[in-house]
């Protein structure tokens, strides 16, 4: 009978975790590994990028969209390195993942040996929480076990670093003597709860209030039915942190959409005219989108007590689960009888999607990116999982997409890194195989880290139960958020040699390697490239020709930023012309009369208006 080595005992103790899936790339650092992979007839499955960046980046799409810890393992030196944005991205944005990290010999360390990287001075910020190497085969499984625990109870990122002879050994437990430690599966399910004396004052304040305004984050996700019923008892709106844009659906009438940069106006005047602010499950950092600070009286749950008053002088601090808060929270609340300030929400809310549907019928030089993703509002599946990239794409899946039922959506929050979009929607994949994915994407992404992920893509789809996974790229030749950023805040013109990226064609690309793909340029075939990529057979890339003058600046830009820009084109921006046109006729769709009715919910689009263009 074969010996168990260290790498068999690793992955069995994965599968014990019920981990399901490997994001990993091959190296020699962890071909003990690889070769136990064989062994074990690829359970967990090991799941192949073309980059680890990308593992990592797909560990955390798998854990957002799964709820259960995302796992990554790459080689020594170069590959762990690689690993590290991914592994950021998942600290920042508190999600769950476990690298499994391969080293030189035990042997060879500290001798400047081939890909020697001290690699506990290297994760020793990412991986704080739990940072350990495996010098012995007696230290496991204790060492999985608790980077798994760690990274489940925390929320974080934890390593085990494995030299690669270590991989190698024969297993052996840890045996009942001195200096040995045993170990024991899972983890414990609670819900920590404030004590009564805090949620006694929680709701003094709430109570007291007459303009409440509540904003969500991601942590409020499995407390869905309890916001909406505090939202229906305290007659307030609600606000999504980026992060939490799922956690209740859009088209319920008193959800403001997103705050911040990316946000909305309504979102925007729930933050300037309340008197009371609840914040739920988020660490929204921009305070200037909050009330002032003199203001309203405020309260917070976070059940990270690290985290807890951070972003506002808030009154009360309720540390805690959020459903299990509220839940306790609901009872000690009073139903406000005046429907005013809710009324007032709602006609805001109404008048912002008249808004958004008169921008997205704008015509443009060739397609308004808005229209882009306005049309694909209406037809999105309802089980739908949806990913943005960073940059002006995220902008428009901010604004212009309404989540509801069961539809997710997720993009890389704090860190913001480009090239996320499309690993995050091939983790989702793996998640929920079942379900179709959608990753928007600006081509600045898509030339940095999304077109060899389509080769994961085509590796991959027939193990998918649903094939569908749309790659939707806005092709406007230039990195357009950078391009903004640089008019509105630093009154800076566009600087050609930076920002101009060359046109590539994606959808023949994707066709080369056995997917499809279509190329739009013109806004009347917008739809009809969504609905092709909805009933495709296979993973499905969109390159849509879109115009990079039509500004991603917030509706509610600063007097300063509008001089800002103003000031850019003065200096002589190469695309003046264009920017002042599309920005006149963007602003202007705010102030056109509405109807204020709720003829434009999730599904209009302006298909006339398109037709004309």
């Amino acid at each position: 009978m074969a010996s168990t080595k260290v790498s068999d005992h690793i992955l069995r103790r994965l599968r014990e975790w019920d981990v399901t899936h490997v994001f990993s790339y091959a190296g020699d650092g962890i071909n003990g590994l690889l070769a136990a992979w064989g062994r074990a007839g690829n359970q967990p499955k090991f799941v192949q990028s073309r980059h680890e960046e990308m593992s990592a980046l797909q560990a955390v799409g798998y854990a957002k969209f799964s709820g259960k810890v995302g796992v990554c393992a790459a080689t020594s030196g170069p590959g762990a390195i690689h690993l590290l944005n991914g592994l950021y991205d998942a600290k920042l944005d508190h999600v769950p993942v476990v690298a499994i990290v391969g080293q030189t010999n035990r042997s060879a360390m500290g001798g400047s040996y081939q890909q020697e990287v001290d690699l506990h001075t290297l994760y020793k910020d990412v991986a704080s929480d739990f940072c350990e190497t495996a010098m012995v085969p007696e230290q496991l499984p204790n060492l999985i076990d608790r980077a798994m625990r760690t990274a489940y109870a925390r929320r974080t990122v934890t390593a085990v670093i494995v030299p690669a002879d270590v991989q190698e050994l024969d297993y052996s437990p840890p045996k009942h003597a001195f200096k040995m430690v045993p170990s024991s599966m899972g983890i414990g399910r609670y819900a920590p709860v404030p004590v009564d004396e805090d949620l006694e004052r929680a709701a003094e304040v709430l109570n007291a209030g007459e303009k409440v305004a509540v904003l969500v984050g991601q942590g409020a996700r499995g407390a869905r039915a309890e916001v909406e019923r505090l939202a229906d008892v305290l007659g307030a709106g609600v606000a999504k942190a980026l992060l939490g844009k799922d956690v209740l659906p859009d088209d319920l009438p008193y959800v403001t959409g997103s705050i911040g940069l990316l946000g909305t106006r309504p979102s925007y005047e729930l933050m300037q005219g309340c008197d009371t602010l609840l914040m739920i499950g988020s660490s929204f950092p921009y305070t200037q989108f909050m009330p002032e600070l003199d203001q309203a009286r405020a309260v917070q749950i976070d059940i990270d007590p690290h985290m807890i008053g951070l972003r506002y002088p808030f009154e009360v601090n309720l540390v805690g689960d959020a459903r299990e808060t509220l839940r306790r929270l609901l009872p000690r609340l009073h139903r406000k009888e005046s429907r005013t300030w809710r009324d007032e929400i709602e006609q805001s809310v109404d008048r912002w999607w008249e808004v958004m549907q008169r921008r997205a019928a704008v015509d443009a030089d060739p397609i308004n990116p808005e229209y882009v993703v306005h049309a694909l509002d209406g037809l999105l599946p309802d089980d739908a999982v949806v990913t943005a990239d960073s940059g002006s794409a995220a902008n428009w899946y901010a604004r212009h997409l309404r989540l509801r039922g069961r539809m997710r959506g997720s993009l890389s929050g704090t860190l913001a890194t480009m090239g996320s979009g499309v690993p995050y929607a091939i983790g989702a994949k793996f998640a929920h195989p079942d379900r179709p994915a959608i990753a928007l994407v600006g081509d600045g992404a898509m030339q940095m880290n999304g077109m060899m992920e389509l080769v994961t893509a085509a590796k991959y789809r027939r193990e998918w139960s649903d094939p569908r996974l749309i790659v939707a790229v806005l092709n406007n030749g230039d990195l357009n958020q950078v391009t903004w950023e640089m008019r509105a805040m630093s009154g800076a013109p566009q600087f050609e040699e930076s920002q101009h990226i060359p046109d590539v064609p994606y959808a023949e690309i994707a066709e080369r390697i056995g997917l499809r793909g279509v190329r739009v340029e013109k806004p009347k075939h917008v739809e009809s490239a969504w609905k092709q990529a909805l009933a495709a057979d296979r993973p499905f890339v969109i390159d849509f020709r879109t115009d990079p003058a039509v500004p991603p600046i917030p509706p509610h830009a600063s007097l300063d930023q509008i001089e800002s820009a103003a000031a850019a084109i003065l200096r002589g921006d190469s695309d003046r012309g264009s920017m002042i046109k599309q920005g006149f006729k963007a602003k202007v769709q705010e102030f056109l009369p509405g109807t204020r009715h709720r003829a434009d919910r999730p599904g209009a689009t302006n298909d006339s208006a398109a037709d004309e263009r």
